[in-house]
């Protein structure tokens, strides 16, 4: 387990991460959501001992990150944003090379090596250079050098930046994979591929943790009102002034005509669906009802709204 409590880091003047807390427990999941700047990597580099925190505790089970760096680095993996890969090694040399900082020689480095080429898929390339192999292939070559040593967690900074659509697909099955042995704690600005990813997501902005949950818990917590948009041909002005006094559920936001087609935006509560209501006042009033769309809120929607562009270093 991991537990965070009141973590915060200054760069000089500037408040990268503010008296952030939170666990998460072993087998888990989960992601660190939010923009560029929001201090994503500032967090994740002070759970891995790479920096020091201006304040607060990182708990590793009974070890402290302060005083129990090295002990805590050996059970973790850590991909940084930035894949640190010695391009001109073959992807067995680089592993053996780190599996020997680890002091992992022998018959332990031919039985973890296996390990990893199976987990991550490496068969195909072990022997091939580095820097011939596809953007897709060196971040699983990044993921087995973090699994060398068979850690009990994971910390994944960005794993699929700059992959196209397919890699980040054979990316995200490994992760998805890893987790059912694994704690991992993977962080990204692509709302999508986290909802698709973890079984919670926390999201940061501006150095603070602004929510916390799985997927249907953060859409329960922050759903507002549901937008309905219609378009209908032939309603008179009047009929359209007139039906919040006959449908008092809802609330008319806004008006737009256009060749005697007028599309229509009213405003209503999440418990409440009007629709049957508007649908027949339009038809005792004589409008033909082209369309009638509610729009809830979503996880994009909620990312946005509790986001924004912050001047913070990442």
């Amino acid at each position: 387990m991991i537990k965070v409590t009141d973590l915060s880091k200054n760069y000089s003047t500037v408040e990268a991460v503010k008296s952030i807390s939170f666990n998460i427990q072993d087998g888990e999941i989960v992601g660190f959501l939010g923009a560029n700047g929001a201090g994503k990597t500032t967090t994740l580099k002070m759970m891995t001992g790479y920096l020091v925190p201006t304040s607060g505790q990182i708990e590793f089970n009974d070890l402290n990150i302060i005083d129990d760096t090295h002990e805590i680095q050996k059970q973790i993996g850590y991909l940084p944003e930035l894949n640190p890969l010695y391009t001109e090694m073959r992807v067995y040399e680089y592993l053996e090379f780190l599996a020997g900082i680890r002091k992992i020689i022998g018959r332990k480095f031919k039985e973890a090596l296996s390990r990893v080429i199976e987990e991550c898929g490496l068969r195909g390339v072990v022997h091939k250079n580095i820097a011939d192999c596809s953007k897709g292939y060196r971040q699983r070559i990044g993921l087995a050098a973090a699994m060398i040593h068979d850690p009990k967690i994971l910390i994944l900074d960005e794993p699929v930046t700059g992959l196209d659509p397919n890699q980040i697909v054979e990316i995200r099955g490994l992760i998805k994979q890893l987790g059912k042995e694994k704690l991992v704690f993977m962080s990204s600005h692509i709302l999508q591929e986290i909802q698709a990813t973890v079984d919670r997501i926390m999201i940061i902005n501006q150095g603070e943790i602004v929510a916390n949950g799985t997927s249907d818990e953060l859409m329960s917590n922050f759903m507002g009102n549901v937008i309905l948009n219609i378009e209908v041909k032939g309603a008179a002005p009047e009929t359209i002034e007139h039906i919040q006094a006959k449908v008092p559920s809802v609330k008319f936001v806004s008006l737009n005509t256009s060749n005697d087609i007028q599309q229509i935006q009213f405003e209503y509560g999440k418990d409440q669906d009007p629709r049957e209501d508007i649908f027949r006042y339009a038809v005792e009033n004589h409008w033909t009802i082209l369309k009638m769309t509610p729009h809830t809120t979503n996880l994009e929607d909620i990312f946005r709204d509790l986001t924004t562009e912050s001047d913070a270093h990442a």
